[in-house]
């Protein structure tokens, strides 16, 4: 599962998107969740890596 936040960040003259995604851990079986800053563009190739 996956998540993208609603807000978007803005500095300078670059626009950038804070995207949130849940991972399973392999070991522990529990959920942990990945942040990361980057361009509106790279967010759905992003969350659809794993």
């Amino acid at each position: 599962m996956a998540k993208k936040t609603v807000a978007s960040l803005q500095t300078s003259s670059k626009r950038l998107t804070k995207a949130i995604k849940m991972v399973k851990s392999p070991k522990t079986g529990a959920y942990t969740f990945v942040e990361s800053v980057m361009a509106p563009e790279a967010v759905n190739e992003w969350l659809a890596s794993k």
